[in-house]
């Protein structure tokens, strides 16, 4: 069975300004659950986490900041979301969200985080909307727990994962492949062990043809046991935030080929739903959407 994190918490409303690229975490479940692509019995409910995954991963120092809401002003700024009780509850409930649904993953093939893609967290701080690591914290936990030896990071949200690739910089049981605009942000990059920096107004084409070249070769080199895929939907020709020109069925088709892959190889996969952020909701729903399909038709 396909298992789902997702908490009520995901939907925290944010002040003003901060609220749409939110709603997408209340919607995405209720969508899935209307169209009958999942029901109940696939979601779970995540809840706070033993703080040492997260402590192989950040320092004590940040951890101890973020957990007594006692971060200075210009490191509140950096992660771009007001400070709040709220915000911190869901940080860690998203993160043990990553770490049951890799769980999950050697158990069902596949699992997944309606919320999660968390990229731009470093080691010892926050930044661009992200203030902890999940799939970095995931990927350790299963190697310290002997569940995996070998770790490839997908990551093909449109910005690249600059905290990721800081945080595995030195580790050589996980690959960090990211493939991104290469004029977004992050504009200082850090470097994962292969990026691929794409210009701006990619067409699908393009896109899948750098990606189907790439990431059999990445699985024949590096022999994954786990694959953490980030499967943000912002690579849309739509999104207001992207630069790159792909269409709902070129995201689609990305996705499948991961997803398939994955399955051709053997591979288990935790996916995290990563950035999205059209001006029409309907847009970010159904390419995220497309992904929970996509899994279920081809695994379940």
């Amino acid at each position: 069975m396909l298992k789902i994190a997702y908490h009520p918490i995901y939907k925290h409303p944010l002040p003003d300004g901060h609220r749409f690229p939110m709603i997408k975490y209340e919607l995405l479940p209720k969508q899935l659950l209307h169209e009958g692509t999942c029901s109940e019995a696939n979601f779970f409910e995540p809840q706070f986490p033993d703080p040492a995954p997260i402590l192989a991963v950040h320092t004590q120092h940040y951890y101890q900041q973020l957990t007594e809401l006692s971060l200075d002003r210009k490191a509140i700024r950096k992660t771009g979301f007001p400070l709040s009780q709220e915000l911190i509850d869901r940080e860690l409930i998203i993160t043990d969200g990553t770490i049951k649904a890799s769980k999950y993953a050697l158990e069902h093939g596949i699992a997944m985080n309606i919320a999660g893609g968390t990229h731009h967290a470093y080691t010892g701080h926050g930044e661009a909307f992200c203030l902890l690591n999940d799939q970095a914290i995931g990927a350790r936990y299963l190697l310290k727990k002997g569940l995996a030896k070998n770790i490839l990071i997908v990551d093909l949200d449109v910005h690249q994962g600059n905290g990721t690739a800081e945080i595995f910089r030195s580790d050589p049981s996980v690959f960090t492949f990211s493939m991104h605009g290469a004029s977004n942000y992050p504009f200082k990059k850090e470097q994962s062990d292969l990026d691929i920096p794409l210009a701006d107004k990619t067409t699908d084409k393009e896109y899948l043809k750098i990606l189907k070249k790439t990431l059999p070769k990445l699985i024949e080199t590096q022999r994954p046991d786990f694959i953490y895929y980030l499967c943000g939907v912002d690579i849309l020709a739509s999104d207001k935030l992207g630069k790159l020109s792909c269409t709902i069925e070129g995201c689609k088709e990305r996705d499948r080929f991961v997803l398939q892959t994955c399955i051709e190889h053997s591979i288990p996969i935790m996916c995290s739903m990563g950035g999205g952020y059209s001006p029409d909701i309907k847009i970010i729903i159904d390419a995220h959407a497309n992904t929970f399909r996509l899994a279920q038709d081809l695994l379940f």
